[in-house]
């Protein structure tokens, strides 16, 4: 049948369903792979004697096939569209009415019909295929190149019959899928909920022993040389503790309430808030060597303690994932239309297959056995989109660089979707 239609190669095909790139791949992949639909057209063909039936998919300007038996060759398999405009199926559509007919030559209403002729058909039965709630799926029809009776009442009442057990199989087969959906999303939550207890119980028991063996040490020897070793391990146990409680609770408002709420305000102390976090940091993590550089000295529109608890999660991982020895660098900078706040660090690239899921909830680098929620990138990700900005990652000669970017200016409006409070 394809031979007949000019501009075939415009329309979607056969092919395109088995790649599964089909703008009606779900449809046809339930009739495809049922059973009873194959039974159902096989038993029309039988009944009928005619020797093609097939299901179709049929919107206001589409035809597609969406399961057939062909033995006319016609040459029409699931995936294949036809012009709607060469299908009786349109009038089917647009009435709501069934097409019969025995003959074509002698039919009363289709008599020399184009469309039959331009294919061959003598002998046609189009009923149509509705959903339980009323709305239009398509049709079950039936072609023959040779007179048959499709017309006969028991005939019609048996297409009839089998066109709402088509209806019926759709909708079971839908919500049977719907179903696996959902219980794959729950096996997958619980297994997520499962890792999270896990490793917030691996990761706050580590700083809590410390913080408690640094106590131990200080009632043992509580003399100011000893104070001033232990306290910079007990700083970065507190910092570790906090920052885990903080983006928990982060995530889970942000669940709650259908995303990050931020605080801007016009005059934004950017520059102090960052600097406060990077110096906390150095005092918590003194074994490591961080450089600040911030040339921000134009007023920014934004929640200047949001922004500081990103490039603190930003921080956190590149000291985490830095090479022993090497320096940290944050660096920030006004292009002119943007704020640029760049955290990086020497040590080994990021694996191209992890770049996709770093700024995902739950989801850790390869170092993840030993530390970490995989919820530090994934809010400061959260917390650049909900200022209209966002964070790159950069690979290069063995540095790995985080980039957020947000407007230097945001106007007088939140963003939207946003709180004009914070958290």
């Amino acid at each position: 049948m394809n031979e007949h239609l000019p501009g075939r190669t415009a329309l979607q095909s056969h092919a395109t369903y088995l790649a599964g790139e089909h703008d009606f791949q779900a449809d046809i992949e339930i009739m495809a792979g049922s059973e009873l639909i194959g039974t159902v057209l096989e038993t029309i063909m039988l009944a009928t004697n005619m020797r093609f039936a097939a299901v179709a998919r049929v919107t206001a300007d589409r035809w597609v096939a969406c399961r057939t038996i062909d033995e006319v060759n016609f040459g029409l398999a699931e995936g294949d569209e036809i012009e709607i405009q060469s299908t009786f199926c349109q009038s089917v559509r647009d009435s709501g009415e069934q097409v019969l007919f025995n003959d074509v030559a002698t039919d009363d209403v289709y008599q020399n019909h184009p469309i039959a002729l331009n294919f061959g058909i003598v002998s046609y039965a189009s009923i149509p295929i509705y959903r339980s709630d009323g709305s239009f799926f398509g049709t079950l029809c039936a072609i023959d190149t040779e007179i048959r009776d499709v017309k006969h009442p028991r005939v019609v009442a048996m297409l009839r019959m089998f066109a709402s057990v088509i209806s019926q199989t759709l909708e079971t087969e839908e919500q049977l899928a719907a179903q696996e959906m959902l219980l794959e999303k729950e096996r997958e939550l619980a297994q997520i909920q499962e890792e999270f207890v896990a490793v917030l119980g691996h990761d706050l028991r580590n700083p809590v022993a410390a913080f408690g063996a640094g106590l131990r040490q200080l009632e043992r020897n509580p003399e100011p040389g000893r104070i001033a070793a232990v306290l910079p391990l007990m700083r970065s146990s507190t910092r570790r503790m906090n920052e885990l409680i903080d983006n928990i609770m982060m995530h889970a408002k942000s669940r709650l309430g259908g995303g990050i709420r931020i605080a801007a305000t016009q005059n934004a102390p950017l520059e102090q808030a960052i600097t406060d976090v990077v110096e906390e940091i150095r005092l918590a993590a003194p074994g490591h060597r961080i450089d600040l550089d911030l040339r921000i000295d134009r007023p920014v529109h934004c929640d200047a303690s949001r922004i500081a608890q990103a490039v603190s999660n930003l921080l956190s991982n590149a000291i985490h994932h830095a090479a022993p020895g090497s320096v940290i660098a944050v660096e920030g900078a006004d292009t002119g239309g943007e704020i640029a706040i760049t955290v990086s660090n020497r040590g080994e690239p990021i694996p191209d297959d992890l770049k996709g899921d770093l700024f995902r909830p739950y989801r850790r680098g390869r170092k993840a056995s030993s530390e970490g929620l995989g919820l530090g990138l994934f809010i400061a990700s959260s917390i650049a989109e909900a200022h209209n900005g966002n964070i790159d990652v950069e690979c290069q000669d063995g540095t790995t660089a985080f980039v957020l970017r947000l407007p230097r200016t945001g106007g007088d409006q939140q963003p939207e979707g946003e709180a004009e409070h914070g958290q």
